[in-house]
Protein backbone atom coordinates (compact mmCIF):
# COMPACT_ATOMS: atom_id res chain seq x y z
CA UNK A 1 0.00 0.00 0.00
CA UNK A 2 1.23 3.51 -0.90
CA UNK A 3 0.59 5.95 1.96
CA UNK A 4 1.45 9.68 1.58
CA UNK A 5 3.20 11.10 4.65
CA UNK A 6 4.30 14.53 3.40
CA UNK A 7 5.18 16.74 0.46
CA UNK A 8 7.54 19.54 -0.57
CA UNK A 9 6.27 22.86 0.78
CA UNK A 10 9.14 25.08 -0.35
CA UNK A 11 6.87 26.94 -2.77
CA UNK A 12 4.20 27.78 -0.19
CA UNK A 13 3.96 31.51 0.54
CA UNK A 14 1.41 31.82 3.34
CA UNK A 15 0.61 30.07 6.60
CA UNK A 16 -2.25 27.58 5.99
CA UNK A 17 -4.47 28.83 8.79
CA UNK A 18 -7.70 27.65 7.17
CA UNK A 19 -6.41 24.13 6.57
CA UNK A 20 -5.45 23.88 10.22
CA UNK A 21 -8.79 25.37 11.24
CA UNK A 22 -10.61 22.69 9.23
CA UNK A 23 -8.54 20.00 10.93
CA UNK A 24 -9.43 21.49 14.32
CA UNK A 25 -13.11 21.67 13.38
CA UNK A 26 -13.15 18.01 12.37
CA UNK A 27 -11.48 17.05 15.64
CA UNK A 28 -13.98 19.13 17.64
CA UNK A 29 -17.00 17.58 15.92
CA UNK A 30 -15.54 14.10 16.47
CA UNK A 31 -15.34 14.90 20.18
CA UNK A 32 -19.02 15.87 20.09
CA UNK A 33 -19.75 12.54 18.42
CA UNK A 34 -18.00 10.69 21.22
CA UNK A 35 -19.99 12.63 23.81
CA UNK A 36 -23.33 12.57 22.00
CA UNK A 37 -23.17 8.98 20.80
CA UNK A 38 -25.51 7.44 18.25
CA UNK A 39 -28.20 10.08 18.75
CA UNK A 40 -25.79 12.83 17.68
CA UNK A 41 -24.70 10.85 14.63
CA UNK A 42 -28.27 10.12 13.56
CA UNK A 43 -29.24 13.77 13.89
CA UNK A 44 -26.34 15.34 11.99
CA UNK A 45 -25.20 12.68 9.50
CA UNK A 46 -26.54 12.70 5.95
CA UNK A 47 -29.03 9.89 5.34
CA UNK A 48 -30.43 9.55 1.84
CA UNK A 49 -33.85 8.23 2.85
CA UNK A 50 -34.36 11.07 5.34
CA UNK A 51 -33.23 13.61 2.76
CA UNK A 52 -35.82 12.23 0.32
CA UNK A 53 -38.55 12.67 2.90
CA UNK A 54 -37.58 16.21 3.94
CA UNK A 55 -34.97 17.85 1.66
CA UNK A 56 -35.16 21.29 3.25
CA UNK A 57 -35.14 20.01 6.79
CA UNK A 58 -32.20 17.69 6.12
CA UNK A 59 -30.22 20.18 4.01
CA UNK A 60 -27.94 21.21 6.92
CA UNK A 61 -26.64 17.64 7.12
CA UNK A 62 -24.99 18.14 3.73
CA UNK A 63 -22.50 20.32 5.62
CA UNK A 64 -22.48 18.82 9.09
CA UNK A 65 -21.86 15.27 7.84
CA UNK A 66 -18.57 16.26 6.20
CA UNK A 67 -17.12 17.14 9.62
CA UNK A 68 -18.09 13.81 11.20
CA UNK A 69 -16.19 10.51 11.23
CA UNK A 70 -16.89 6.86 11.90
CA UNK A 71 -13.90 6.29 14.19
CA UNK A 72 -10.35 7.27 15.08
CA UNK A 73 -8.80 5.62 12.02
CA UNK A 74 -11.27 7.39 9.73
CA UNK A 75 -10.56 10.75 11.34
CA UNK A 76 -6.77 10.43 11.45
CA UNK A 77 -6.53 9.13 7.89
CA UNK A 78 -8.60 12.00 6.50
CA UNK A 79 -6.77 14.63 8.53
CA UNK A 80 -3.41 13.29 7.33
CA UNK A 81 -4.44 13.83 3.72
CA UNK A 82 -5.86 17.28 4.49
CA UNK A 83 -2.67 18.27 6.33
CA UNK A 84 -0.44 17.13 3.47
CA UNK A 85 -2.37 18.49 0.50
CA UNK A 86 -4.66 21.19 1.85
CA UNK A 87 -2.02 23.80 2.65
CA UNK A 88 -0.74 24.08 -0.91
CA UNK A 89 -4.21 24.24 -2.42
CA UNK A 90 -5.18 26.91 0.13
CA UNK A 91 -2.03 28.82 -0.80
CA UNK A 92 -2.98 28.72 -4.47
CA UNK A 93 -6.66 29.61 -4.01
CA UNK A 94 -6.50 32.04 -1.12
CA UNK A 95 -8.35 31.35 2.11
CA UNK A 96 -11.92 32.31 1.32
CA UNK A 97 -11.95 30.67 -2.09
CA UNK A 98 -10.37 27.57 -0.58
CA UNK A 99 -13.10 27.35 2.06
CA UNK A 100 -15.83 27.68 -0.58
CA UNK A 101 -14.06 25.14 -2.76
CA UNK A 102 -13.73 22.66 0.12
CA UNK A 103 -17.39 22.88 1.13
CA UNK A 104 -18.73 22.68 -2.42
CA UNK A 105 -16.51 19.66 -3.12
CA UNK A 106 -17.93 17.96 -0.04
CA UNK A 107 -21.54 18.65 -1.05
CA UNK A 108 -20.96 17.38 -4.60
CA UNK A 109 -19.26 14.30 -3.20
CA UNK A 110 -22.28 13.58 -0.99
CA UNK A 111 -24.65 13.87 -3.94
CA UNK A 112 -22.38 11.59 -5.98
CA UNK A 113 -22.81 8.89 -3.37
CA UNK A 114 -26.50 9.70 -3.08
CA UNK A 115 -26.93 9.15 -6.83
CA UNK A 116 -25.58 5.61 -6.45
CA UNK A 117 -27.95 4.70 -3.62
CA UNK A 118 -30.75 7.29 -3.25
CA UNK A 119 -32.82 5.20 -0.86
CA UNK A 120 -30.13 4.20 1.62
CA UNK A 121 -31.03 4.26 5.31
CA UNK A 122 -27.38 4.33 6.42
CA UNK A 123 -25.89 7.58 7.76
CA UNK A 124 -23.05 8.97 5.65
CA UNK A 125 -20.25 10.76 7.50
CA UNK A 126 -16.74 11.92 6.73
CA UNK A 127 -14.55 14.61 5.22
CA UNK A 128 -13.31 12.20 2.55
CA UNK A 129 -15.35 13.71 -0.28
CA UNK A 130 -14.25 17.27 0.44
CA UNK A 131 -10.65 16.14 0.82
CA UNK A 132 -10.92 14.20 -2.44
CA UNK A 133 -11.76 17.55 -4.05
CA UNK A 134 -8.57 18.97 -2.54
CA UNK A 135 -6.60 16.05 -4.02
CA UNK A 136 -8.09 16.75 -7.45
CA UNK A 137 -7.06 20.40 -7.24
CA UNK A 138 -3.59 19.48 -6.01
CA UNK A 139 -3.13 17.13 -8.94
CA UNK A 140 -4.05 19.89 -11.37
CA UNK A 141 -2.01 22.63 -9.71
CA UNK A 142 1.09 20.64 -8.76
CA UNK A 143 1.30 17.48 -10.89
CA UNK A 144 5.09 17.22 -10.55
CA UNK A 145 5.34 18.11 -6.87
CA UNK A 146 7.24 15.59 -4.79
CA UNK A 147 5.01 13.58 -2.48
CA UNK A 148 6.74 11.47 0.13
CA UNK A 149 5.04 8.08 0.37
CA UNK A 150 5.51 5.15 2.69
CA UNK A 151 6.40 2.00 0.75
CA UNK A 152 6.57 -0.83 3.23
CA UNK A 153 9.30 0.27 5.67
CA UNK A 154 10.88 2.85 3.39
CA UNK A 155 9.96 6.38 2.30
CA UNK A 156 10.25 7.44 -1.34
CA UNK A 157 9.47 10.71 -3.18
CA UNK A 158 7.15 10.30 -6.15
CA UNK A 159 5.47 12.88 -8.41
CA UNK A 160 2.00 13.93 -7.31
CA UNK A 161 0.46 12.67 -10.52
CA UNK A 162 1.69 9.16 -9.63
CA UNK A 163 0.60 9.20 -5.98
CA UNK A 164 -2.77 10.82 -6.58
CA UNK A 165 -3.39 9.10 -9.90
CA UNK A 166 -2.93 5.76 -8.18
CA UNK A 167 -5.22 6.82 -5.33
CA UNK A 168 -7.96 7.81 -7.78
CA UNK A 169 -7.59 4.62 -9.80
CA UNK A 170 -8.00 2.53 -6.64
CA UNK A 171 -11.11 4.51 -5.57
CA UNK A 172 -12.64 4.16 -9.03
CA UNK A 173 -11.97 0.42 -9.18
CA UNK A 174 -13.33 -0.12 -5.68
CA UNK A 175 -16.38 2.01 -6.48
CA UNK A 176 -17.19 -0.02 -9.58
CA UNK A 177 -16.86 -3.19 -7.52
CA UNK A 178 -19.16 -1.81 -4.83
CA UNK A 179 -21.83 -0.88 -7.38
CA UNK A 180 -21.62 -4.38 -8.81
CA UNK A 181 -22.34 -5.80 -5.34
CA UNK A 182 -26.05 -5.30 -4.88
CA UNK A 183 -26.08 -5.52 -1.09
CA UNK A 184 -23.09 -3.23 -0.58
CA UNK A 185 -25.05 -0.12 0.28
CA UNK A 186 -26.89 -1.73 3.15
CA UNK A 187 -23.82 -3.40 4.62
CA UNK A 188 -22.02 -0.15 5.28
CA UNK A 189 -18.42 0.48 4.34
CA UNK A 190 -16.58 3.11 2.36
CA UNK A 191 -18.44 5.64 0.20
CA UNK A 192 -16.29 5.28 -2.91
CA UNK A 193 -18.82 7.23 -4.96
CA UNK A 194 -18.17 10.26 -2.76
CA UNK A 195 -14.41 9.89 -3.22
CA UNK A 196 -14.66 9.68 -7.00
CA UNK A 197 -17.26 12.44 -7.25
CA UNK A 198 -15.32 14.75 -4.95
CA UNK A 199 -12.06 14.20 -6.82
CA UNK A 200 -13.58 14.86 -10.24
CA UNK A 201 -15.44 17.91 -8.91
CA UNK A 202 -12.25 19.29 -7.39
CA UNK A 203 -10.33 18.76 -10.60
CA UNK A 204 -12.98 20.49 -12.71
CA UNK A 205 -13.59 23.37 -10.31
CA UNK A 206 -9.86 24.01 -9.98
CA UNK A 207 -9.66 24.21 -13.74
CA UNK A 208 -12.58 26.62 -13.97
CA UNK A 209 -11.04 28.76 -11.21
CA UNK A 210 -7.85 29.23 -13.17
CA UNK A 211 -5.95 26.02 -12.58
CA UNK A 212 -5.22 25.21 -16.20
CA UNK A 213 -2.57 27.90 -16.31
CA UNK A 214 0.85 26.71 -15.28
CA UNK A 215 1.21 26.47 -11.50
CA UNK A 216 4.26 26.56 -9.30
CA UNK A 217 5.58 23.36 -7.74
CA UNK A 218 4.59 22.94 -4.11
Amino acid sequence: MVVPIGDDNTGRKRFPILTYALIAANAAVFYLELVGGEAFVRQWAFTASRFNADPWGEAPTLLTAMFMHAGWAHLLGNMLYLWIFGDNVEDRFGRLRFLAFYLVSGVIATFSQYALDPNSTLPNVGASGAIAGVLGAYLLFFPKARVHVLLGRSVAPVPAFVALGLWFALQLAAGVGAVATTAESEQGGIAYGAHVGGFVAGLLMAGMMGGFRRGRIA
